[in-house]
């Protein structure tokens, strides 16, 4: 339970993170987006293992970079599902997905090295 609770709190400020830099992307408030943390993990933890199953294809064929289209179809997911979450459109959620990303890693890195 500690765990899912540090990787919300970790996509909560990737999120936050995202919405400051990224234009088109939006959230109320802090609840919003620790809600659209939670249902990004449920999200990745569900559908996503299909979706990149289903995009081998075009995966190989791109060298992997269709997993940023993926990774930004699961973010755009999560604002259909979250009212107070909104992506503009599919750059924003592929500036925004990398974001999310990246700052994730960065945080996860360093959780690791203590």
């Amino acid at each position: 339970m500690a765990g899912f609770i540090l990787r919300t709190v970790v996509t909560a400020i990737a999120l936050w993170i995202a919405v400051a830099i990224v234009p088109g992307l939006a959230a109320r408030d802090m609840g919003t987006l620790i809600l659209a943390a939670i249902l990004l993990g449920l999200v990745n933890a569900t559908l996503r293992p299909a979706m990149v199953f289903l995009s081998i294809p075009l995966t190989l064929l791109t060298f992997g970079l269709f997993l940023l289209v993926v990774n930004a179809a699961m973010l755009a997911l999560v604002a259909w599902l979250v009212p107070a979450f909104t992506v503009s459109g599919f750059w924003s959620a592929l500036f925004g997905a990398i974001v999310v990303s990246i700052v994730s890693g960065f945080i996860n890195g360093a959780m690791k090295a203590e």
